[in-house]
C-alpha cells in the first residue's frame, strides 16, 4: 500500500485551496494494480468546492471503473494529525466502494487504517429508498 499512500500524498500537491490552505489528496487502487487520484478543489462560492475523495471516485466512475474493482483508498494531508473524510464524502464512498474496502488515512507523521463501513456505520443506501 506504500505506492497508494504515496500517490495520495502526491495528489494533494495538485489541490486548489486558495481559501482554506488545506490540501487533501486521495488515491484508489484498482484490481488491475492501477491507481487513480483526486485532489480537493475550492471555489469562492464555498458550496461549489469539491473534496479530494469525491473527485477521485467521480474520476473512477467517469472512467468506467465498477465498484468491485476498487480494492483500497488512501487519503492524505500534509497535516501532522490524522484527518478523516467529511460526511458527504463518507456517503459517496459508501455508495461507490465495497464496504470492506480498506481506507488509509495518512498524515505527515502516521497512517491509520479503517474500513469503508467503519467510516459510516448504518449509512443510507439504495435499500433505504
Amino acid at each position: 500500500m506504500k505506492a497508494l499512500i504515496q500517490a495520495a500524498h502526491k495528489a494533494y500537491e495538485c489541490a486548489y485551496v486558495p481559501y482554506s490552505q488545506f490540501p487533501v489528496g486521495a488515491a484508489i487502487l484498482l484490481e488491475d494494480g492501477s491507481i487513480l487520484t483526486g485532489a480537493n478543489v475550492e471555489n469562492a462560492s464555498y458550496g461549489l468546492s469539491m473534496c479530494a475523495e469525491r473527485n477521485c471516485l467521480f474520476h473512477a466512475v467517469s472512467a468506467g471503473v465498477e465498484k468491485p474493482s476498487i480494492k483500497a483508498m488512501a487519503i492524505a494531508t500534509p497535516q501532522s494529525h490524522r484527518v478523516s473524510p467529511c460526511g458527504a464524502c463518507r456517503q459517496v464512498m459508501r455508495e461507490l466502494m465495497p464496504l470492506d474496502t480498506p481506507i488509509y488515512l495518512s498524515s505527515k507523521e502516521s497512517t491509520e487504517t479503517v474500513t469503508n463501513d467503519a467510516l459510516l456505520p448504518l449509512g443510507f443506501d439504495k435499500d433505504d429508498l
